[in-house]
């Protein structure tokens, strides 16, 4: 006995799949309806200014909704998702961040499905739910009569009878892949799109590099006069008293001199300590995974390190390295001075094209990138190498800090 399924059977499993996606696209169409008008209060609250700082937050709940129907739109059409390279939102001034909401084209391009959604997704949805009916009784009865002719067919001529999907029931195929298309085209970017976006995110953060830049020199700036210059100024009025009372007073041309040596000593430490903030002589010594292990050990709390394909002896570009590990010095002298935390872990590990830096803390959390603290500078340095930087410190902690930086191996 053929254990084959009914035409009918066969038809009903394969439109199921289609008609659960369109029948998922009703509550969808629900909130995108509620969504446009949350859109539409932003935008005129914003209009006052009252409403500005509730803009970027708005924009970031639309794009986890869009991001979600893209992911499952490319799901059904069997296509890869990529995510989508959104401007950031959660750094920079007020007007920096509502700047980047109303200039982003992506933002655009959301905006515009939201209504289109809520009228096309609720569409289609209920004519999924009328369709059944009427494919029920149509390919019901037509399945069964075209069934029987097929069979006799077989038998009189051999060959194997074909494949029914039905006249009513298949249409929901037809419209879940068409609801699915114009989904993923309406969200998805254009390649010019995607080029404007990509060139626009590359222009601000190399602007974050030029700054960044600048803020280094004037830092080195800052402390050769306020360090080792003063200390050799110092040093030369020294040996010029001593060069004066040599004659004289030997004994104290001789004090003179022992005050030049040790001031001497400190210019020098002072110098040392201004090229390891250049670039550390540890990391060229040592590695990274002898750096990262020599800012554990002088940590201020105890911390934990876990390296993973950066011990093999296969050295990462210098640039990588040098942003690495000034990530690792940064966030654990912040750890140390303003977390109160007990403990600190560091983890290094390569995977394929990228390297992955994580630190976190078991501290009160609370850290603003606005305050100070060190985390712009951390941001913009991984913004120029093209990396990428989460940051995440609720109040109450944890801190944890994720970096992913590009080294093409």
């Amino acid at each position: 006995m053929s254990t084959a399924p009914t035409p009918l059977m066969a038809a009903v499993r394969s439109s199921w799949h289609a008609s659960r996606y369109l029948l998922i696209g009703i509550p969808v169409a629900l909130l995108a309806y509620v969504s446009a008008f949350l859109v539409v209060a932003a935008l005129l609250f914003a209009v006052v200014i009252i409403g500005l700082p509730a803009l970027p937050e708005v924009a970031k709940v639309l794009h986890r909704f869009a991001e979600s129907e893209r992911r499952r739109a490319a799901a059904y059409l069997g296509v890869p998702f990529r995510p989508t390279p959104y401007l950031p939102l959660d750094r920079g001034e007020l007007s920096e961040r509502v700047r980047r909401v109303l200039t982003d084209p992506t933002n655009r391009r959301e905006a515009v499905w939201l209504p289109a959604q809520a009228l096309i997704g609720n569409g289609l949805g209920y004519l999924t739910m009328v369709l059944w009916p009427v494919g029920m009784l149509v390919d019901g009865a037509a399945l069964s009569v075209v069934h029987l002719l097929d069979r006799r067919s077989a038998d009189e001529y051999g060959t194997p009878p074909p494949v029914r999907r039905g006249w009513v029931l298949r249409w929901h195929h037809v419209l879940a892949e068409l609801s699915a298309s114009w989904t993923r085209s309406l969200l998805t970017a254009s390649p010019s799109a995607e080029l404007t976006e990509r060139i626009e995110q590359l222009t601000e953060s190399r602007a974050g590099a030029v700054e960044a830049h600048g803020a280094e020199l004037r830092r080195i700036e800052r402390d050769l006069h306020d360090g080792a210059q003063a200390r050799i100024v110092a040093l030369s009025m020294r040996v010029g008293l001593a060069r004066q009372l040599l004659d004289r007073d030997p004994a104290a041309a001789r004090l003179r001199l022992d005050e030049a040596q040790d001031g001497a000593e400190a210019a020098l430490a002072e110098l040392r300590h201004v090229v390891r903030g250049i670039h550390p002589p540890v990391l060229t010594d040592r590695g990274l995974d002898g750096a990262v292990r020599a800012l554990a050990a002088g940590a201020g709390v105890p911390v934990t390190v876990e390296l993973d394909g950066v011990e093999d002896g296969r050295r990462l570009p210098a640039a990588i390295e040098a942003a690495a590990y000034f990530v690792v010095a940064e966030a654990l002298t912040n750890i140390s001075k303003h977390s109160g935390a007990t403990a600190a872990s560091v983890r290094i590990g390569r995977a394929p094209g990228v390297l992955l830096v994580s630190i976190g803390d078991d501290g009160r959390g609370g850290a603003d990138e606005g305050a100070g603290s060190g985390l712009v500078g951390i941001r913009r340095r991984i913004a120029a190498l093209d990396g990428t930087t989460r940051i995440s410190s609720p109040i109450g902690g944890p801190t944890d800090i994720e970096v992913e930086l590009p080294c093409g191996s």
